[in-house]
């Protein structure tokens, strides 16, 4: 528990209005989209960034605890407090301060949503490329903390692409700008890159200038099926092998489909096994020929159906099925276990295989989907969480998904981040070198500690000594 010397520092270092202490809000701010929580000490609302620094500094002298928090969509725990301390709230930042259509940029601050970002870019001709699933609420801090991006990475690429500088606070209050207005620029080190993806633990990010990518003139959206998992991959393999790059191209496995089946009217015959959804972006008079050959690197021996959408309302008619799967799956599986795991392409089929014989082992069924242009496959483990042993059957198989994963050379989280759910698995991918060059960064900017303490990176020898006070957790 923080004492009142600390709380009355964060108050001044907050101003009048801007904290909170009362347990409903604490409660609140105390979760993410994962099942933990814990109660913070304090709630901070960021206005500026000379506000944000003054509380970082007031952290830093008091080695209070700080989590930085935007809308609280993830799923792994990492704006979960587990040290108590202070939640500071970007909700409030949340700014467009400057649409550059003439530079191809936009400069926010971290509270504005995707879904904002969009709208403002789409009134002069433009996109930002991350589209996370949760858009419409998620904000830009929490894609930069997570690098999330979503179905169009395979062609735009990832945040990581699409951030062009940022301004920031680091653990101890300096505040530093990275990165460059411009495209090209290799003055020191990429601070930008090390900073997204690093779930608040390096430094606070205050403003984001982000590059903003030209709306297409058209786009045409098209659906294949397919008898069984490796005409589907297959058919992925083909598909980025050749000369145009699908603006999406997501997967659903057998499972998906018969979840999909019992609880929507959707078309899908009772024989195929995999679906592709597939869109082309582009120039009007360039998208045919464009489909056609994304047609025919589809066309593997075991291709059931090819649609194509001619209309919105077909577009909405293909995409209506991909989008009945979430629904379906909260309605069967409440409290399902989300990974996100990413393989090479042409492993799919062996990750898909070997994700079946894990579901038979533990008796848990599992359902797969995702981004497969880039290997990002979201692997749903159904349970009953009331069930006898249901929770120690799910965590032996989600370690043995983990082990198949890098055994096909594959990485343990493509866009959910890492924060308490996975951070005791990555040593299994990453060296004790490359942690300990991790952590001595992490020191660099964060000397006290204080930044979302004991996320993302394994502990080194048990739970570390809470900062000030551990909070009450469920």
């Amino acid at each position: 528990m923080l004492g009142p010397v600390q709380l009355e520092a964060i108050q001044r270092a907050a101003g009048p209005g801007n904290m909170s202490t009362e347990r409903a809000t604490l409660w609140t701010y105390g979760m993410d989209n994962s099942r933990r929580h814990a109660l913070p000490d304090a709630v901070v609302y960021a206005s500026d960034h000379a506000q944000v620094r003054a509380v970082v500094q007031a952290c830093f002298t008091h080695r209070i605890p700080l989590t930085a928090r935007g809308r609280g969509t993830g799923t792994t725990g990492a704006t979960v407090p587990i040290h108590g301390g202070v939640v500071l709230s970007f909700e409030r930042m949340s700014r467009i301060l400057e649409v550059n259509p003439e530079d191809r940029l936009m400069v926010v601050e971290p509270g504005v949503t995707n879904g904002e970002v969009q709208d403002a870019a789409r009134e002069h001709g433009f996109f930002w490329p991350p589209d996370p699933t949760s858009s419409a609420f998620c904000t830009v801090g929490g894609n930069l903390a997570y690098n999330s991006a979503g179905p169009r990475a395979v062609k735009y690429g990832t945040v990581r692409d699409n951030v062009l500088a940022l301004r920031a606070i680091s653990g101890d209050g300096r505040d530093f700008r990275t990165g460059t207005r411009t495209t090209k620029g290799v003055v020191g080190y990429d601070l930008t890159r090390l900073l997204v993806g690093s779930e608040g633990t390096l430094a606070i990010i205050t403003e984001a200038t982000l590059r903003l990518t030209p709306l297409p003139e058209a786009i045409r959206t098209a659906r294949a099926l397919y008898r069984d998992m490796q005409s589907a991959a297959d058919a992925v393999a083909r598909l980025m092998a050749q000369p145009v790059t699908p603006c999406a191209l997501e997967f659903i496995d057998g499972a998906a489909m018969d979840m999909i089946r019992g609880h929507t009217d959707a078309d899908l015959p009772v024989h195929a096994r995999a679906m592709l959804m597939i869109e082309v972006d582009g120039p009007a008079a360039c998208l045919e020929p464009a489909l056609a050959s994304i047609r025919a690197a589809a066309g593997v021996d075991g291709l059931l159906e090819w649609r194509e959408a001619r209309d919105a309302a077909e577009v909405q008619t293909l995409w209506a099925t991909r989008k009945a799967l979430s629904p379906a799956l909260r309605k069967v599986a409440p409290k399902k276990i989300n990974e996100d795991v990413v393989v090479p392409v042409s492993r799919i089929p062996a990750l898909i295989g070997g994700l079946e014989k894990l579901s038979a082992a533990h008796a848990i069924p599992i359902i797969n989907f995702g981004h497969a242009g880039n290997g990002n496959i979201h692997v749903n483990l159904l349970l009953d969480p009331d069930a006898p042993g249901a929770w120690e059957r799910a965590h032996a198989c989600l370690d043995e998904v983990f082990a198949l994963v890098l055994e096909l050379g594959g990485t343990l989280s493509g866009e959910h981040g890492v924060g308490l759910e996975k951070r005791d698995f990555i040593d299994r991918e990453l060296g004790d070198t490359a942690l300990d060059l991790m952590r001595q960064i992490r020191t660099v900017f964060d000397p006290a500690g204080i930044l979302n303490a004991d996320k993302t990176l394994p502990l080194t020898g048990g739970l570390s000594a809470p900062l000030s006070g551990q909070a009450s957790a469920s």
